[in-house]
């Protein structure tokens, strides 16, 4: 097969990521920065699109890559409407979602716009989402929250649990849809799936105030008590949700959102940390725990991805709680340019049906 290049790109609050992939090979790579003060002008984040785009097309130029060899750009997919998962192509309808979110704005939604444009501009590529944090594969009896003014559902870290999920199927000579894997994401946020033969049948929504607490996120609380607070007049809602997302979790216990920094301090002897860095631990295994009762205890693995997974002794905290239900296997990192990118090489190869939103 001939070699093709792919482009990826990952839209973050105040960075965007970029890689360029020889088939399956990283060659370049690129995490730019975005200042205050470069953002400041923008009100709304897909006022953001020519200067990020502009950003990535003078880097990638400054790098001696050859533009027209491009023949799949891969967008971080964002809050688009709920769909399964997959690689989609960039179409108007998505456009449309992606500048209008039905769900909210946010950073990613760029990708699949600006990997669009440059896909237009290129001789022979075709532009991709893949796998955004909306993919809904739950199962109807997951949607069920306990009242039905409110429904459950699925917000996660959908590209990273599918990418290492196939990439521990891989790595046991078995296919991703022919298991049962519980895959734990922790990094800014936690997200805890039961994948059941290739699909994520529940899921904590990651974003929603549901599941464990993380280095920013409060995730769920004590319901009365959080209404009392609501209510008290102390807050306004937007102070609220910061608390809750943003300003929860490690920060407001330890001040910081620096899992590294806290994994210092329990290194040191730090008794107030070492308490809340594995009560996080302790929530991730309990949600784990959750995810062994929906896959019925048939679980052929437990995985424990994201940045936080390189702490080797949050790890183990949390192996040392589930190790039973499964054996638990590490993947370290967010893995997210590789995972646009294998999801771009699957579709060149075939093995990868291209959805259309």
């Amino acid at each position: 097969m001939e070699n093709i290049l792919i482009l990826a790109i990952n839209p973050g609050s105040t960075s965007t990521k970029i890689a360029v992939f020889k088939n399956k090979e990283q060659i370049f790579t690129k995490n730019i920065q975005h200042s205050n003060e470069e953002l400041l002008p923008y009100k709304k984040i897909t006022d953001q699109f020519e200067f990020r785009k502009d950003v990535i097309t003078r880097v990638l130029k400054d790098e001696g890559i050859n533009m027209d060899d491009i023949r799949i750009v891969m967008g971080r997919g964002g809050l688009v409407r709920p769909i399964p998962s997959g690689v989609y192509r960039v179409n108007d309808k998505m456009k449309q979602d992606l500048m209008n979110s039905p769900l909210g704005e946010h950073a990613s939604n760029l990708g699949g716009l600006i990997a669009d444009h440059i896909a237009r501009e290129l001789p022979d590529a075709q532009a991709y989402i893949a796998n955004p944090v909306v993919v809904d594969e739950l199962e109807e009896v997951a949607r069920i929250s306990g009242h039905p003014q409110f429904q459950r559902r699925s917000v996660f870290h959908a590209l990273n649990q599918k990418a290492t999920a196939r990439r521990h199927a891989e790595l046991q000579n078995k296919k991703y849809e022919e298991i049962n894997l519980i895959v734990a994401h922790i990094g800014g946020g936690v997200s805890v799936g039961a994948h059941r033969k290739g699909r994520v049948v529940d899921v904590n929504h990651a974003i929603g105030g549901e599941g464990p607490f993380s280095p920013e996120r409060s995730g769920t609380l004590p319901v009365i008590e959080l209404l009392k607070y609501c209510f008290s007049g102390e807050k306004t809602f937007e102070e609220i949700k910061k608390m809750l997302i943003g300003q929860g979790g490690l920060t407001a216990y330890l001040g910081t959102n620096s899992a590294y920094e806290v994994e210092q301090m329990v290194t040191k002897g730090d008794e107030k940390a070492t308490l809340i860095y594995d009560a996080m631990a302790y929530q991730v295994s309990k949600t784990i725990g959750e995810m062994a009762a929906v896959l019925e205890g048939d679980i052929d693995g437990i995985l424990i991805t994201g940045g936080v997974a390189y702490d080797k002794w949050f790890c183990e905290r949390i192996r040392q709680r589930v190790h039973r239900f499964a054996p638990v296997y590490i993947y370290p990192g967010e893995n997210e340019m590789e995972a646009l990118a294998m999801n771009g090489y699957r579709v060149i190869r075939g093995e990868n049906e291209v959805k259309e939103y």
